[in-house]
């Protein structure tokens, strides 16, 4: 089993080029399905659940074509199974937006229920309340979601909570539905404005998306496609965490810097230099790091993803800090990693409350989800000496060679399977 073997201690210098936006990326796959001509998508992150939903597309029939590492052809005439329940769609999130995409084409699809981190309860109820109040008949029997109308009708539908996946699927299954859709509450988030975007391109009549108002107005048929997924958000505000954690200055090429204004002002408030240009956002950080207090929040608040990152950086930061986590409520699990390189946290409910230590030290490590394995990995960069990170899986699921980036802005990081192969990369950097 693969594993991060890590030295710290060098301050990450150079600029680094973002990838696609997974959480785009993903329901846009699932969106192409809902059209018998061919869409071109441009900017695919090449990560595990993306290829993961590739792959399970092609299992129910659709034709996938790489153009380039980042470019697909995809054609989805001939699907020809509407019951997705293959192993590895088990094991992501994402898998419910061929929920919406199915059920708006076809009246019918069965979807395995959704995998993806443990972090917390991920209800699914809004999806399922969005595509009854469209005319679907919807149950959940033996592990799948099962969806099925004679008609989809357009609805008023107020989200309990901001969701963006729900937001999304039943904005996808709405946009083949007869008349007009109205979705209150909706999620404003970057990806939720993309899929939009996307379903224009093909036909679709949506407005609205990025406020908490979507209107919709069915059609009768998608047409094919070209399209560019946005930068990744998250990716991106990784690697500004990296610069700040490490003394470093980094560019981070290729992104929307108004999609990473929440991260951009705490990056001020802790001390970093950041200076913004049309798509690029310099990061520099030459002081210490100081203070301040984080909540997340829906978009355009702080980012739940982001969470772990800022306060792996807040935990080597002066004085006492305070993260609120108010999206998932186990997203803290990685405090004990961190506790291991001498991190003083202690996690009272949904709220960690950070007494900044002086340094973090080496260990032996497991990431327990996507972002927290990140956080990890950067936490990792600025220790002393050297760390094994275990159960990269994770991070594998949504950052596109993560190791390679770092070590091109100047990190001591490797991939390694043995202990032999840890010990060497030990002796090698010492």
């Amino acid at each position: 089993m693969q594993q991060y073997a890590i030295r710290g201690g060098n301050p990450l210098v150079g600029d680094v080029e973002i990838g696609g936006a997974k959480n785009a990326a993903l329901p846009i796959l699932a969106a192409a399905a809902m059209t018998d001509e061919t869409v071109y998508i441009d900017n695919i992150p090449d990560v595990c659940d993306v290829n993961v939903m590739l792959s399970t597309m092609q299992d129910i029939g659709a034709v996938v074509k790489h153009m380039s590492r980042h470019k697909i052809m995809l054609n989805a005439r001939d699907i020809n199974d509407l019951i997705v329940q293959n192993e590895e769609i088990k094991k992501i999130r994402a898998s419910y937006y061929l929920l919406g995409a199915l059920l708006g084409k076809f009246r019918f699809a069965e979807v395995v229920l959704p995998g993806g981190c443990d972090i917390g309860s991920r209800a699914i109820d809004q999806h399922l309340k969005g595509f009854r109040a469209l005319g679907a008949e919807v149950v959940i029997e033996h592990g799948l979601i099962k969806a099925k109308a004679e008609r989809l009708v357009g609805a008023h539908i107020y989200m309990d909570v901001v969701s963006v996946g729900a937001t999304i699927n039943v904005m996808m299954a709405a946009t083949l539905a007869e008349g007009r859709t109205i979705i209150e509450n909706a999620a404003k988030e970057p990806h939720v404005v993309d899929v939009a975007s996307f379903l224009n391109s093909m036909g679709a009549n949506i407005k609205g998306a990025g406020t908490d108002v979507i209107r919709i107005k069915g059609v009768s048929k998608l047409h094919g496609s070209e399209y560019t997924i946005i930068p990744d958000q998250i990716e991106a505000g990784t690697f500004m965490f990296a610069a700040a954690i490490t003394k470093g200055d980094v560019t981070v090429k290729n992104v929307i810097p108004k999609h990473l204004e929440s991260i951009t002002a705490k990056l001020l408030e802790i001390g970093c230099e950041v200076k913004e240009r049309d798509d690029c956002i310099r990061v520099v950080s030459s002081k210490p790091l100081m203070h301040t207090q984080v909540k997340t929040l829906p978009y355009p608040g702080f980012p739940t993803d982001m969470q772990p990152q800022i306060t792996v950086a807040l935990a080597v930061a002066k004085g006492t800090s305070i993260v609120t986590e108010s999206i998932f409520e186990n997203r803290f699990k990685y405090v004990d990693e961190l506790t291991r390189m001498g991190a003083g946290i202690k996690v009272e409910g949904n709220t960690a409350i950070i007494d900044g230590v002086s340094k973090y030290t080496g260990a032996s490590i497991s990431a327990p989800d996507l972002r927290a394995g990140a956080a990890l990995v950067i936490a990792a960069l600025a220790a002393e000496g050297c760390t094994m990170v275990d159960d990269i899986k994770y991070i594998e699921r949504g950052y596109e060679d993560f190791h390679i980036k770092l070590r091109n802005l100047g990190a001591q990081i490797e991939l390694v399977e043995t202990e032999k192969d840890y010990q060497k990369f030990v002796l090698k950097t010492g």
